[in-house]
């Protein structure tokens, strides 16, 4: 008897020590970014806030890097062609934005919230100086329906948030 509960008491510490005390690994974003790689496929409609007139948008959404990276492309094979890239952050989400000024925005979004909306806020921008360059600061995305997709980038220059772009997108069939 004696030797059968130690048998079974070593096999349990070996099972103990091969498994991790903890998962280290934060807990993934969810819904939320289920919601992103939904997008993958091409996009158009137009754009408000750069003047007075509306612009045809054409918009590219790729999930990547083993299913842990959307990219979103906007104006694809244009000279004005821009990269946001959306990841999840442990139970966040994070977004750097590719440009055509030549920076950088960082935003990050909470994991949890309203399903139809995600909003990122400012973190930080990299190759701009934040109190005097023009860059975007903000973005909120309304999932209307599952083809349907309004973004709407609030932007920043000299230190002042003001201005707004306003992408409206419907799915490509």
């Amino acid at each position: 008897m004696r030797t059968r509960a130690a048998v079974s008491l070593l096999a349990l510490a070996t099972f103990a020590v091969a498994a991790p005390a903890e998962d280290k690994k934060p807990a993934p974003a969810g819904d939320r970014f289920e919601q992103f790689k939904q997008l993958a496929g091409e996009w158009v409609g137009t754009a408000t806030g750069h003047g007075p007139d509306q612009k045809d948008v054409h918009v590219q959404f790729k999930v990547t890097a083993g299913g842990s990276a959307v990219v979103e492309t906007e104006f694809p094979g244009t000279d004005k062609e821009m990269v946001t890239v959306i990841t999840p952050d442990g139970a966040d989400l994070a977004l750097t934005h590719y440009c055509m000024l030549g920076n950088q925005p960082h935003m990050k979004a909470d994991g949890k919230g309203d399903a139809g909306k995600v909003a990122f806020k400012f973190v930080g921008v990299g190759n701009a100086n934040a109190d005097k360059d023009m860059f975007m600061h903000d973005v909120t995305y309304t999932f209307v329906d599952k083809d349907t997709l309004k973004a709407e980038w609030t932007h920043c220059h000299e230190g002042k948030v003001g201005g707004a772009v306003v992408i409206e997108l419907k799915r490509k069939k």
